[in-house]
């Protein structure tokens, strides 16, 4: 009997980048993650991404108390990952905001066209996040892989 093993998917080394907290830290931000999906070759809609990640950035620097938030991208497991790190210690409520309203969509835009999305406490703050699973890896195999990235071990 001959027995062939899989090819383990690649794992990307994660990245992060520190922003400064002001408006331009969204564009900024989204650009890093489009680069981040296109030097990978990632199978998720750069713009998806993008405008996510745009999302969260946003909330961070408008109810950042501190200088910086910190931006993390991983993708592994089939999934690629977004994480946004800032010192505020409240916790981001998703509103029932109109569709025409001017703000306030940002979180439900973010559950609505995610695979996930999340917060949690780390030492300094909290960590709002993402994740859009990977349009050609979705299989079985990627959900028993045992590697781990989660931002907190980066933070």
């Amino acid at each position: 009997m001959s027995t062939v093993a899989q090819a383990r998917k690649d794992v990307q080394r994660p990245l992060r980048l520190s922003l400064n907290a002001h408006p331009a830290a969204a564009a900024e931000a989204r650009s890093y993650v489009r680069a981040a999906i296109e030097a990978w070759g990632v199978p998720v809609d750069p713009y998806v991404a993008a405008l996510l990640t745009s999302e969260l950035v946003t909330n961070a620097i408008r109810h950042e108390t501190g200088e910086k938030v910190k931006l993390f991208v991983s993708c592994s497991c089939g999934h690629l990952r977004v994480y946004v790190h800032d010192t505020s210690r409240t916790w981001p409520v998703p509103l029932n905001a109109p569709a025409d309203a001017e703000a306030g969509r940002g979180l439900t835009l973010v559950a609505s066209m995610s695979t996930d999305w999340g917060v949690y406490r780390t030492p300094a703050g909290k960590a709002v996040y993402f994740t859009l699973a990977l349009q050609d890896d979705l299989t079985d195999d990627d959900a028993e892989d045992p590697v781990r990235t989660d931002s907190r071990d980066f933070f």
